[in-house]
């Protein structure tokens, strides 16, 4: 598969590593649109937001547990948004499930 994600996840294509465990990587983003801005990914590829079934949706509530914890030793009291973008049309450019989280600073409604 010729997936960028899947290969970050890999360990093929570099990243700035924020967090690793067996199912998902987190990495800040290298054209970052907030002072914090960092990308976590299931290691096991799922296209989007629109391929979470019963038999893969686990992966999600342990993306939020992570990005949770890492929140709160990244120090993000002032708050943060979890944005993941689903098909071309919201902006999807990897088609691979991703969630951005951005902080550090005060983020407009609506967004694009």
């Amino acid at each position: 598969m010729d997936c960028l994600f899947c290969k970050i996840a890999a360990g093929e294509i570099p990243s700035k590593k924020l967090f690793e465990d067996d199912t998902l990587l987190a990495f800040y983003d290298i054209d970052p649109q907030a002072p914090v801005h960092f990308l976590v990914i299931p290691k096991t590829h799922i296209s989007g937001a629109d391929a979470i079934t019963p038999e893969n949706s686990a992966i999600v509530a342990h993306i939020y547990e992570v990005i949770a914890q890492l929140a709160g030793q990244l120090g993000l009291t002032g708050g943060f948004r979890v944005v993941s973008n689903c098909g071309a049309d919201a902006g999807q450019s990897v088609p691979h499930l991703h969630f951005h989280v951005l902080a550090g600073r005060s983020l407009a409604w609506p967004p694009g």
